[in-house]
């Protein structure tokens, strides 16, 4: 997602060649850009490979009065950002907040697909439960527009200093109606457990034991 103030793309630059921040994450339902008295900090982009080898932007958002302030801009990988400090005009930024939070016309069928599979999942944990796993995502990438990749890991509960395996399920997805394959998808998952659901899939794989997840 690429925020705009006046035209200009802040994080071409605030962070030039790097991707920005998903609109999963910046436009879900209770998106981190609303603004409260009570400042809190957003991630707008991160670097290609991760935040900890090349950095991220971050800036702080907060209300005051009758304005939203974005200020603080951060880059752990750098000292200086270059970015100024914003003031908006409260009403019509939330109406902005508002208005891209609905609009899903950036969303490809298989994007789509991620989504309501993701929903549906988390509304049936009694499910991973069963299986002592967590979803983790359901994500559709802009580079592989014609699937989508579901992310679980087990234990459920990740024991503090331990290591837990993470999961892949990679699944091609077709132009019919989204929420049908959604369905269908969820229903094959919910047969089985899931782990025998990637031993069956030919392009699942297992990514392995991973120690530094929270």
């Amino acid at each position: 997602m690429r925020p705009l103030v006046d035209g200009v793309d802040i994080v071409a630059e605030g962070f030039p060649k790097e991707p920005a921040e998903s609109p999963y994450v910046l436009l879900r339902p209770e998106s981190p850009l609303v603004a409260t008295a009570e400042s809190h900090e957003v991630r707008l982009a991160e670097a290609a490979c991760v935040e900890e080898c090349c950095g991220a932007l971050y800036v702080t958002i907060r209300r005051d009065g009758e304005h939203i302030v974005w200020y603080g801009w951060r880059d752990p990988g750098s000292v200086d950002i270059g970015l100024p400090e914003f003031r908006f005009d409260a009403k019509q930024y939330q109406a902005e907040i508002d208005r891209a939070c609905a609009d899903r016309s950036w969303e490809w069928t298989a994007c789509t697909v991620a989504r309501l599979l993701e929903q549906d999942l988390g509304r049936r944990v009694e499910w991973f439960e069963r299986w002592d796993c967590r979803l983790l995502s359901v994500r559709s990438y802009p580079w592989e527009r014609d699937r989508i990749n579901l992310f679980f890991g087990r234990p459920r509960r990740m024991p503090a200093g331990g290591s837990w395996s993470q999961f892949m399920v990679a699944l091609l997805v077709s132009d019919a109606d989204p929420s049908v394959q959604a369905g269908e998808i969820a229903e094959r998952l919910l047969a089985t457990d899931p782990r025998e659901f990637v031993k069956s899939e030919e392009r699942a794989s297992q990514c392995g034991d991973r120690s530094a997840f929270s």
